[in-house]
């Protein structure tokens, strides 16, 4: 569990942008998938981020004081199984893998670059029932629009959002996909509902103050966002943003859910185009996430 307070840090300016490449991913229906680089990873095995290469740009490496390597923040990401699509395939960008390794580590490094809270140099990755799971009291999944959670799962993340867990989800689009993740998250915790969090709730002012619209946070994914000039799709393409949770009885964050935002991409894509950088990672996925990460460790 994180022994440490979050201080704000004193500006939003990163020393360095790193530049690089990155390409896109086939999955395989099995113990065994393929990263985004083209690198297998055994989903039975795999414990860590540094388990597999990076595939968008050099992600940085750091080491905590000795003695003190449990007393950090540790990004954790949630394996699951996503249902096949119309044609009867998995599509080579849904998974739970998306933007693994890269987004990971570097929203880690980001973490303990600008506040005060240190983090685990190689991050974790866990299903729903292994027995370690409640020591990581923040996990993520990204892509779970296909979501399809197993039955041994569903009492065991039940468990682990009673007894204080959060579980956030990025990186998911439209109205199908959030009704699948609902459905899914439904089975959980049948009696819970959603509450979009309004732009005056404190998570969005408690490190960065984020005073713009819910929009203005928004993150296109790298391959619709236009490089040549700097520019979001048409609206059409990426719909109205949203910030939902589940709350319990104390109206603590149970599970937090951006939709219609990849902040993922803006983690794992921040050294491929400066102008997505400046623009998107920069000023909306590391901010948000911040705040995000602080509000729930401190609620």
């Amino acid at each position: 569990m994180i022994g440490v307070v979050v201080a704000v840090a004193t500006g939003f300016c990163f020393a360095q942008f790193r530049r690089g490449g990155g390409g896109f991913w086939a999955g395989d229906d099995g113990a065994e998938v393929r990263s985004e680089g083209g690198d297998a990873v055994n989903e039975d095995t795999v414990r860590t981020a540094r388990q597999t290469a990076s595939h968008s740009t050099e992600t940085p490496t750091w080491t905590n004081t000795p003695g003190f390597e449990k007393d950090v923040f540790t990004f954790t990401r949630v394996v699951f199984r996503s249902g096949v699509g119309e044609r009867g395939s998995v599509p080579p960008w849904v998974g739970w893998l998306n933007d693994y390794p890269d987004s990971d580590l570097n929203l880690s490094w980001r973490l303990q670059q600008l506040t005060a809270v240190k983090t685990d140099p190689d991050g974790r990755v866990v299903r729903l029932t292994d027995p370690d799971l409640p020591e990581f009291p923040w996990t993520f999944m990204a892509k779970p629009g296909r979501i399809s959670l197993q039955d041994a799962e569903i009492p065991r993340l039940r468990q682990y959002l009673l007894s204080g867990g959060v579980l956030m989800a990025d990186d998911f689009w439209g109205d199908r996909e959030w009704e699948t993740f609902e459905a899914q998250m439904k089975r959980v915790l049948p009696e819970r509902s959603w509450v979009e969090l309004p732009m005056e709730h404190p998570l969005f002012h408690c490190v960065f103050d984020l005073q713009v619209p819910k929009n203005g946070l928004q993150v296109p994914s790298i391959r619709f966002f236009n490089r040549a000039t700097g520019q979001m799709p048409p609206r059409e393409r990426f719909p109205d943003m949203h910030v939902r949770a589940w709350l319990d009885d104390k109206q603590r964050v149970m599970i937090i859910a951006t939709h219609n935002c990849d902040s993922g991409d803006g983690w794992e894509r921040e050294g491929e185009n400066e102008v997505y950088f400046r623009d998107y990672s920069e000023k909306r996925a590391y901010p948000l996430a911040i705040n995000l990460l602080f509000y729930v460790m401190t609620h």
